[in-house]
């Protein structure tokens, strides 16, 4: 019997280097942190939608965060299912090279993990982070 043919997604190296920058991340989280993210689906789209531009209002993203952060959890600390997305065409397009991409993917994700635990922008700003 043949071996299945990969399919598209694993053989296109842009998934490759997203794959590997997000299994990265996860891997060098602290325990404490990596052990939060339970609840927290990671997904990569190609193009954030008009809902998503709309609900931050940008022109254009390459991630988010949906849902309620950690610090927001209400007493009984109930977990609730976040999301954070990746967008694949504007993180290709803005990073060309392999290397600038999977830098990109990577401070992208934590990023999004940092609106997880609370951190909003401006004290991302304040952290040294875009």
């Amino acid at each position: 019997m043949s071996e299945p043919e990969p399919s598209a997604a694993a053989t296109d190296p842009v998934d490759a280097i997203f794959d590997a920058a997000i299994e990265r991340v996860l891997r060098d989280l602290p325990l404490a942190f990596a052990a939060r993210l339970d609840t927290v689906a990671i997904v990569v789209e190609d193009e954030a939608t008009p809902d998503q531009l709309a609900a931050v209002h940008a022109a254009g993203l390459f991630g988010l965060y949906q849902g309620i952060p950690r610090t927001r959890w209400g007493a009984d600390n109930a977990s609730v299912a976040s999301k954070i997305t990746l967008f694949r065409g504007p993180l290709a397009r803005a990073h060309r090279t392999p290397e600038r991409l999977a830098a990109a993917v990577e401070a992208t994700l934590r990023h999004e993990i940092a609106h997880h635990f609370g951190i909003d922008d401006a004290r991302l700003q304040e952290l040294g982070h875009r």
